[in-house]
C-alpha cells in the first residue's frame, strides 16, 4: 500500500476526478493573501507541475464552463467529497494520519456508507472522496447536492465541515504544504477496485444508498404530482423528503430555462437585465446550489453572462438577500393554509407573462411551459408510447383495413364461405364476416396486430 500511495502525486490524485475535456479548473494559492486563477482543463498536468509545493494551494473539485468557479458556470462533477476537520475533534488527538483514515473507514462501514475511494491527509484534517464512474452533468446538481448533504450530516461526528459541501468548493492540493502545520498534503488511503485502481461508484448506486428515495420512486411520485397538477415549489431548505428535493430540482430547471431563453433570443435587452438577474438568482438560491454568503459572487457571474459590460447595482438585490437569509434560518410563509419558503415561488403562467415567452420558445424549454404546451407534450408522449407498443396511426390503420376487406371480398367472389375466408386470411370468423358484410366501407372496429386484423 505504501508503494502504491507514493505513486499518487498531485496530477495522479486530481486526474482521478478531473477530465481533460473542454472547460476550466481553478486554483487558490497563498496563505495571508490568496490569489485565485482559472486554467483550461487540457493544461492541468502542465499547470500542476509548475506549482510551488512550499505554498498553500487549493484545487477546485468540479469543472466549469467559464474561467471562474461559480456554481452557475458548473460544467460537470466527477466525485462526492467530505472535508473532515479532525484536528478539532477530541477523539482524533494524537492519532497519526493513517489512524485517522482507519477511523473514517470503520465509521463508514458501521454506518453502511460505501468506503471512500481516496482519503487525503490535508495537513491537519482529512478529505474523503468517492470517485464516480464518468462525470455528472450540471443538471444533476440538485441530486448531487442532496448526496453531499447526507454525507456531511452523517459524518458530522468525525468533524465534517458543513460549509465545505458545495460544488464550487476548493480542497488542498496533494503534494503541497499546509503552512498551519508544516505537513504536506498527501494520499493516505486508496480503496482498490476490481481493476486494481481506485474504486469508482455509479452515482445512481450511491444515490440509492444515500438518499431516502430511489430515482424510480422519485419519478413515480413526480408523475403522480403532475397528474394532480401540483407542480409548486416547496420548502427550499434542507429536507429529507421527496417534495422538498423535487422543489430544488424544479428551481434549478427554471434557472436553466431562463438561461436557455436568452440564448434563443440572442441576448437580453438593456432594460430587462435586472429582471433576468433577479429571477435567475432567486431560483439558484431555491435550488440549494448556493447560499446567502456566496449570493453576490454568483450574482456577479450571472450578470457577466447577461452582459460582460454591465455594472449592475447590488443594492437592488438586498431584498432577495434578506429572503435568502430567512430561508436558511428555516422561516416559512403561509398562504391559503400552505407553507412556502420566503423566496419567491411563482407559477409558470406568472413567469411566462413576465418574460413574454412565446409558445415556440416554450417548446424549447423544460419547465417554463403553459398548460396548453404541457398538454401538447403529453399527447406527443402518449403517441410515442402507443407507437412503441405497436399501435399504428389512423391512415395506416385505414389502409390496412381496406386492403383486408378487398382481400376478403375477392375470396368471397371465388365462392369461399366466411369460415374459409377467415381460415385463409388468418383472422377471426367475426372479423371476416364484418369485412364481407360491410362492402361499402371499412369495419368500424378492427385491431391491427403485426400486420393482421
Amino acid at each position: 500500500m505504501a508503494q502504491q500511495l507514493e505513486l499518487f502525486d498531485r496530477w495522479d490524485e486530481s486526474g482521478t476526478y478531473h477530465t481533460q475535456k473542454y472547460g476550466f479548473f481553478s486554483l487558490l494559492v497563498g496563505s495571508a493573501r490568496k490569489h485565485q486563477s482559472s486554467h483550461p482543463l487540457v493544461d492541468m498536468p502542465q499547470v500542476l507541475s509548475l506549482i510551488d509545493p512550499s505554498r498553500d494551494t487549493w484545487l477546485s473539485q468540479a469543472e466549469f464552463i467559464k474561467p471562474n468557479r461559480r456554481v452557475v458556470n458548473l460544467a460537470r462533477l466527477g466525485l462526492l467529497f467530505v472535508d473532515l476537520d479532525t484536528y478539532r475533534q477530541p477523539w482524533a488527538q494524537g492519532r497519526s494520519p493513517e489512524q485517522l483514515a482507519d477511523a473514517v473507514l470503520f465509521f463508514c462501514q458501521e454506518e453502511g456508507i460505501p468506503p471512500p475511494s481516496l482519503i487525503v491527509f490535508s495537513g491537519r484534517g482529512v478529505q474523503a472522496k468517492w470517485l464516480l464512474e464518468g462525470t455528472l452533468p450540471r443538471r444533476a446538481l440538485p441530486r448531487w447536492n442532496a448526496c453531499q448533504c447526507f454525507l456531511v450530516d452523517r459524518l458530522a461526528t468525525l468533524g465534517a465541515d458543513p460549509a465545505a459541501k458545495d460544488a464550487s468548493r476548493v480542497l488542498r492540493l496533494v503534494d503541497t504544504v499546509n503552512s498551519k502545520s508544516g505537513e504536506i498534503c498527501r494520499v493516505i488511503h486508496v480503496e482498490d477496485g476490481p481493476d486494481g485502481h481506485p474504486v469508482r461508484y455509479s452515482f445512481e448506486y450511491l444515490a440509492e444508498i444515500l438518499l431516502p428515495l430511489s430515482r424510480q420512486e422519485i419519478e413515480e411520485q413526480r408523475q403522480e404530482r403532475i397528474e394532480r397538477r401540483q407542480l409548486k415549489l416547496l420548502d427550499g431548505g434542507r429536507s429529507s423528503n421527496l417534495r422538498g428535493f423535487s422543489g430544488r430540482q424544479l428551481a434549478w430547471d427554471r434557472l436553466e430555462d431562463l438561461r436557455r431563453l436568452v440564448e434563443l433570443r440572442g441576448g437580453v435587452a438593456e432594460g430587462e437585465r435586472m429582471l433576468h438577474l433577479f429571477w435567475r438568482l432567486n431560483f439558484l438560491l431555491l435550488s440549494g446550489a448556493t447560499n446567502s454568503a456566496l449570493m453576490y459572487h454568483e450574482a456577479a457571474a450571472l450578470a457577466r453572462e447577461l452582459d460582460p459590460s454591465w455594472n449592475y447595482r447590488c443594492q437592488e438585490l438586498m431584498t432577495l438577500y434578506a429572503k435568502a437569509r430567512a430561508n436558511e434560518s428555516g422561516e416559512t410563509v403561509e398562504f391559503q393554509g400552505r407553507k412556502y419558503p420566503p423566496l419567491y415561488t411563482p407559477r409558470n403562467d406568472t413567469l411566462i407573462n413576465l418574460f413574454q415567452i412565446t409558445d415556440d420558445e416554450q417548446r424549447m424549454l423544460r419547465t417554463l411551459i403553459s398548460q396548453d404546451v404541457a398538454k401538447e407534450r403529453d399527447r406527443e408522449r402518449h403517441t410515442a408510447r402507443r407507437r412503441a407498443a405497436g399501435a399504428v396511426d389512423r391512415a395506416t390503420y385505414l389502409e390496412a383495413a381496406t386492403a383486408k376487406q378487398e382481400q376478403a371480398l375477392a375470396l368471397k367472389a371465388q365462392g369461399l364461405s366466411v369460415r374459409a375466408i377467415a381460415s385463409r386470411m388468418g383472422i377471426s370468423k367475426t372479423a371476416a364476416g364484418r369485412y364481407v358484410a360491410d362492402a361499402a366501407g371499412c369495419p368500424k372496429s378492427v385491431r391491427i396486430t403485426n400486420g393482421g386484423a
